[in-house]
């Protein structure tokens, strides 16, 4: 399951969506997720299926891929599907039944929606390097800086939160893997047994993640890291005509939603 968690990872490319300035790949995520929230009817949906599946083609990211990430959110998906399908009024499918068309229609749609919105974020990381999505955040906050908001240091940080995803996954399997060996059981017993079971995983698992904490910030200090101020970057991001033809075609986009949306459709 820990496997399945892709969070975070980049899988280097040279398609037309790995090429894209990364501000530009934010902004047309962003307006991925307003449309994907807009809609309300099944064409409105299947309008961001669509630009999805473009987006897939684009990247040559495989479906297998970008859909295991959605593993360990199975759960989570089911409840919401369920909640939606039991606890919607309307029209029974049966007499005397608790389920409605409308709650089938309702928890399908909700399904779908948790589905693109979270494959449409994979879709951003695995196409943007931690680093390159670190400046496009950066740059696209900008104006922040004149209200002393921590531009910079926000952006550090959820850069090195996305990219220490990998490495903690990988150091919690390790562990799982020992205490395994070392006849520990995680899978059986009620709920208050199999929470006491994670203590041993959970306990050098923080322990880990702060020596790594502190091992970095002592490199970057030895490197005489201070913030933002006086920094400059080896890679200049600059927008180019596949950018502002991504942008045109993310507004054409974003009023198909708008449009559909007022037509209830």
């Amino acid at each position: 399951m820990l496997k399945d968690i892709t969070l975070g990872q980049f899988f280097p490319g040279d398609t037309i969506v790995h090429r894209l300035d990364p501000r530009t790949k934010i902004l047309l995520v962003l307006l991925y997720i307003v449309a994907l929230f807009l809609a309300v009817g099944w064409l409105g949906y299947g309008l961001s299926v669509l630009a999805l599946v473009g987006g897939m083609a684009l990247s040559k990211i495989t479906p297998r891929n970008l859909f295991k990430g959605l593993k360990p959110l199975i759960f989570i998906i089911s409840l919401t599907a369920a909640i939606n399908l039991f606890y919607t009024g309307g029209t029974p499918i049966l007499p005397g039944w608790i389920v409605t068309w409308e709650g089938i229609d309702r928890a399908l749609k909700m399904v779908l929606r948790i589905v693109l919105l979270v494959t449409g974020t994979f879709l951003l990381t695995y196409t943007t390097s931690p680093m390159a999505l670190t400046d496009g955040l950066e740059l696209l906050m900008k104006p922040l800086k004149k209200v002393r908001f921590p531009v910079h240091e926000m952006t550090i940080m959820m850069s090195m939160a996305l990219r220490f995803i990998p490495t903690l996954i990988e150091e919690t399997d390790r562990i799982i893997s020992a205490q395994r060996a070392r006849g520990a059981d995680f899978e059986t017993g009620g709920l208050i047994r199999r929470a006491k079971a994670l203590l041993p995983i959970l306990v050098p698992l923080i322990v880990s993640a702060f020596n790594r904490a502190y091992d970095l910030a002592t490199a970057m200090e030895s490197r005489c890291y201070h913030g933002g101020e006086g920094r400059t970057r080896m890679k200049q991001l600059k927008l180019k005509r596949v950018d502002f033809a991504a942008l045109a075609l993310g507004a054409a986009y974003m009023t198909a939603a708008v449009l559909l949306r007022n037509y209830g459709i």
